[in-house]
């Protein structure tokens, strides 16, 4: 049983077929079949019940996803607390388009000691995140508060939680919009009220269906017009930026100096999301705790 055989088998139980573990492992589907084979008789034991063409865990398949998981985990940690700096580190991190764009730079400067180093940053909705966090797909998964509150089916008692502080959703405008035009950076929610919206159907932290409550606004005490509708994050922002409606958006979004702030004047409530890093102090090399350390001292 070797380190190589072990993680053919990982990819192959997260995968429908053979065909599918050979692309994601760049290798020919004959390969990842003789790799599997090797394993299983290493062990005595199949490990998966053969249909067609699919691979479907049996039950000791299932338990030897479990150990092969820790092994691999335990392999790369050991490489790379050997290797130190000059350690080859795949840094996986995944979470909502929204929260990588607002965390990807520091990330990437926490990264800044590790020059060997590659990040690489996986767009997905929270669940969907700690999901791959669970697996050992990824080595962390930014995400909200109200997703670690919730302590789902995948959460983890082995799992450490980063405070990234929090991001304030804000009523923005494009500086081609009449309001910005005519230097009404502050309105009364009337006025505001009379112009076209934009707004993401899904929700752009979790990925549920939720409508015109989406962003956070509260369209059950200020009903919008929303008229156009995108769960595409760019497309959301071009819409805004090119003066064609309103967006309620992240404050880091002002950035972007083609965007403004609207000040609702008479609107009293305020949409605040706490952000964290979430990911699995067992088993954790070095860099991913000088990581999470980095993050914190920035966000202190």
């Amino acid at each position: 049983m070797n380190l190589s055989d072990l993680r053919v088998f990982v990819s192959a139980a997260r995968r429908p077929s053979l065909g599918a573990a050979a692309q994601e492992l760049h290798l020919t589907p004959s390969a990842v079949s003789k790799a599997l084979k090797r394993l299983e008789e290493a062990l005595g034991k199949p490990l998966f019940d053969r249909s067609s063409k699919q691979l479907v865990l049996n039950d000791s398949g299932q338990l030897m996803l479990i150990r092969a998981q820790t092994l691999l985990a335990l392999a790369d940690q050991a490489k790379a607390d050997l290797m130190g700096e000059q350690a080859a580190i795949d840094s996986r991190i995944a979470g909502p388009a929204i929260l990588l764009w607002r965390h990807g730079e520091m990330l990437s400067q926490a990264l800044s000691a590790y020059p060997q180093a590659s990040l690489r940053l996986q767009a997905m909705f929270e669940d969907e995140a700690l999901a791959a966090l669970a697996r050992g797909d990824i080595n962390a998964a930014i995400v909200t508060s109200d997703v670690i509150e919730g302590r789902g089916e995948h959460w983890s008692d082995e799992w450490e939680v980063t405070p990234l502080g929090s991001i304030t959703l804000h009523l923005m405008a494009g500086t081609h919009h009449p309001l910005v035009k005519a230097r009404k950076l502050k309105a009364k929610t009337a006025e505001v009220l009379k112009h076209d919206f934009a707004c993401p159907s899904r929700s752009l932290f979790c990925g549920m269906q939720r409508g015109a409550r989406s962003d956070g606004w509260r369209d059950d005490q200020l009903p919008r017009k929303i008229r156009y509708w995108t769960d595409d994050l760019q497309l959301l922002l071009s819409l805004v930026k090119a003066g064609q409606a309103l967006a309620y958006l992240p404050d880091f979004a002002l950035a972007d100096t083609a965007l403004r702030r609207i000040h609702v004047t008479d609107c009293a409530f305020e949409c605040v999301e706490q952000v964290a890093l979430v990911w699995n102090r067992a088993q954790a090399s070095a860099w991913q705790r000088d990581l999470a350390a980095a993050l914190a001292r920035y966000n202190s």
